[in-house]
């Protein structure tokens, strides 16, 4: 079960991510967490306590970036492990998603 904190400074927001982001977490990230971003002009997602994500975490990780780019809000994805960077780059996500969202 993924769990998250939130932290806002004027038109921003970085949210820390903590558990793994799987088939179990897809729901609290489509009706909690994306509405939430929905409210701001930058987004920055910190992966630091992410130790596992699963194809449906991919993809909704994914979705979740097209999705806000489309509307203007600029999100960056952060402090990645290393175990999970390997997944993201054996996928190309981050050629995928664009320069820029992998800091």
């Amino acid at each position: 079960m993924i769990r998250f904190t939130k932290s806002e400074t004027n038109e921003n927001l970085e949210l820390k991510l903590e558990g793994d982001l799987d088939i179990e977490s897809t729901e609290v990230v489509e009706l909690e967490l994306i509405p939430i971003m929905e409210q701001f002009k930058a987004v920055s997602i910190n992966f630091k306590e992410v130790p596992f994500i699963d194809s449906s975490g991919i993809g909704l990780l994914l979705n979740a970036v097209q999705s806000l780019d489309e509307k203007g809000i600029k999100v960056t994805i952060t402090d990645v492990r290393e175990e999970v960077m390997d997944v993201f780059d054996l996928l190309q996500i981050p050629e995928i998603v664009g320069d820029g969202v992998f800091v």
